[in-house]
C-alpha cells in the first residue's frame, strides 16, 4: 500500500478527475468496479464527489454543465508549487489555458490547459487536499500516460513547464518524466496505425489484483473494454470504457510492484 500526506513534487501527477453527465450512475460503475466509498461535497461544490479508499480521496467526480460541449474524459492533475508561475511558464512554452486558475478555498487552486500538441490536462496547487492520498494499490491510480502524435515536442514542453527530467526509452517512442530520477509518467507517440479521429489524450490507469475479472466486471455494469488483456513488462492490462464514455486502463502490476 502506498499512502501520501504531502504535497506532490511539481510535474507529479497528483489527482484526476471527471466531469460528468450522471454522477449517481458514475459512482454506482466505479463504486462496484473498484469498491469505492464516495465523499459528497454541498451544493457549494456542486456537489463535487471524492472516490475514497479505505477511506482516502484516490479520484473525483464533478457534474458536468447541461449546456457543455466537450465529452466526458479523465484529466490528469500535474502538481504544482506556484500555479501562477506553472501558467506563465505554460503560456511562454505554446500552452493555452482552457479553464482559468480557479480557487477552492482551503482545498487548493487549479486549472484545466492544453499542450501544443493538443492534449487537455491539469494542474493543482494543494492547499488541504493534495491530490490523491492512496496510489499504486487497488482501486488506486497506479500511472498516468500521455499519447500524442509529436512526443518529443511535448516531453519538452513538460520539462519547460514544471522542471521534469526525460528518459527516452531507447528504439521506442516513449519519455518518461521524472522528477528525482524518478518516473512520474510516460509520453507516449501515437503510431499511423492509430485513427487518426484518436485526439492527443492523457490516459488514467488504475491497479486491480485481477485485470480478467476487472475486464469481466466492467462489461457486467454496462462499460465496454477494447481487446484482449494483454501483457506488458509493466502488468498485465486492457484499455475500458465506462457507460458515460470516458476510458481509461486497467493494469495488474507485477507481483514486485504490488508488495
Amino acid at each position: 500500500m502506498s499512502e501520501l500526506n504531502t504535497p506532490y513534487a511539481p510535474g507529479t501527477p497528483a489527482w484526476v478527475d471527471m466531469m460528468t453527465t450522471d454522477r449517481g450512475a458514475t459512482t454506482e460503475f466505479y463504486g462496484g468496479l473498484f469498491g469505492w466509498d464516495f465523499e459528497v461535497g454541498g451544493p457549494e461544490t456542486g456537489y463535487y464527489t471524492n472516490a475514497l479508499v479505505r477511506g482516502l480521496p484516490v479520484a473525483g467526480f464533478g457534474e458536468m454543465p447541461r449546456d457543455a460541449l466537450f465529452p466526458v474524459v479523465w484529466t490528469t492533475y500535474l502538481a504544482t508549487d506556484d500555479l501562477d508561475e506553472s501558467l506563465e511558464a505554460l503560456g511562454a512554452a505554446g500552452g493555452k489555458v482552457l479553464v482559468p486558475g480557479f480557487d477552492t478555498g482551503g482545498p487548493g487552486r487549479g486549472a484545466i490547459a492544453i499542450d501544443p500538441t493538443g492534449a487537455a490536462f491539469g494542474l493543482w496547487e494543494a492547499g488541504t487536499h493534495i491530490g490523491a492520498y492512496v496510489v499504486n494499490e487497488p482501486g488506486a491510480v497506479v500511472w498516468n500516460e500521455l499519447a500524442t502524435r509529436d512526443p518529443f515536442r511535448a516531453a519538452e514542453f513538460y520539462r519547460d513547464v514544471f522542471g521534469v527530467g526525460l528518459d527516452p526509452l531507447p528504439d521506442f517512442p516513449y519519455t518518461q518524466l521524472t522528477v528525482d530520477g524518478r518516473a512520474v509518467a510516460g509520453v507516449f507517440g501515437m503510431a499511423g496505425g492509430i485513427p487518426a479521429e484518436i485526439p492527443p489524450h492523457w490516459m488514467t490507469y488504475f491497479a486491480v489484483s485481477d485485470a480478467e475479472a476487472s475486464a469481466r466486471r466492467v462489461r457486467e455494469l454496462g462499460g465496454v473494454t477494447v481487446g484482449d488483456v494483454v501483457d506488458s513488462p509493466f502488468g498485465r492490462f486492457t484499455t475500458a470504457g465506462d457507460p458515460m464514455g470516458a476510458t481509461f486502463r486497467l493494469i495488474q502490476p507485477p507481483p514486485s510492484t504490488r508488495d
